[in-house]
């Protein structure tokens, strides 16, 4: 089953298998999305959008491949990368602009359909102004899950792009090599989406989304395990790397409900 796994990570998103017991709930209303709000969407400078998790005030987790324009393979500005806590409906609990942005120093975008890519494809951004308006709490993160445990995934995707919705129903189907294999429900957009763990009762953020494969007929998710890789991230931004932006463009956006006409990036 292994061997399956690591040769289909190369079809990411091109199956049409249908996900079992996916039981996708959408938050569409303030109750729904209640105790979710640091879970948003990334606006890509047009190019797309990606889902992103507040892991502190000024800190936003993501999948590395988010970060690249995949029609040309260049790093998209980070100045132009926009995070929308909450985002729900044509409104954010809060609006932030991009300050800097680091992706694991092994992970390689040119490496697409290999268990290195996925095993890599987490970044971590810093935002202008950290998020601190007592609505939106950052999620701690956890370890690695174990294989059998029950997660949960929350992502914006295709057709579901004006709200996020949550599933709670999925499992670690296996770990391999520094990989996730999960048994959640994923689409274009879902890319960077968070993936919990619910040890007494609290959800933690242990791994990110990186792409969709299929399995012996089964259509399946693939994850980082977050520790070590997370770590990595870390330790470049205590080092200052990064592109740094002198300032947050208008925040013109906050106070209005916006269409954004947004389109898909691949998870």
């Amino acid at each position: 089953m292994l061997r399956a796994v690591l040769g289909l990570v190369a079809i990411l998103a091109c199956n049409a298998a249908t996900a079992q017991d996916t039981n996708l709930k959408r938050l569409d209303t303030g109750d729904d999305g209640k105790g979710w709000e640091a879970v948003g969407r990334l606006d890509l400078d047009g190019l797309g959008f990606c889902t992103g998790v507040m892991i502190a005030p000024d800190q936003v987790l993501t999948a590395a491949h988010c970060l690249f324009d995949r029609k040309t393979g260049t790093r998209i500005d980070p100045a132009k990368i926009e995070f929308l806590a909450g985002w729900r409906n044509g409104r954010a609990q809060a609006y932030r602009w991009v300050r800097r942005a680091v992706i694991h120093p092994e992970y390689d975008f040119e490496r697409a359909g290999t268990t290195e890519r996925v095993r890599n494809d987490v970044a971590l951004l810093e935002l202008h102004h950290p998020i601190r308006n007592g609505r939106v709490e950052p999620f701690q993160t956890d370890r690695r899950p174990r294989q059998g445990q029950h997660i949960g995934v929350v992502s914006y995707a295709k057709g579901r792009s004006e709200a996020p919705s949550l599933q709670e129903t999925c499992d670690v189907i296996t770990r391999h090599q520094g990989v996730l294999v999960m048994s959640c429900d994923v689409d274009f957009g879902a890319s960077g989406a968070p993936v919990f763990s619910f040890e007494g009762g609290v959800p933690r953020v242990v791994s990110v989304v990186s792409a969709m494969a299929q399995v012996d007929g089964q259509k399946v998710s693939l994850g980082t395990q977050l520790e070590a890789p997370l770590a990595a991230l870390r330790a470049q931004l205590n080092a200052g790397h990064g592109v740094f932006q002198p300032s947050a463009p208008s925040m013109s956006g906050v106070t209005k409900k916006r269409a954004t006409g947004a389109k898909f990036a691949k998870p």
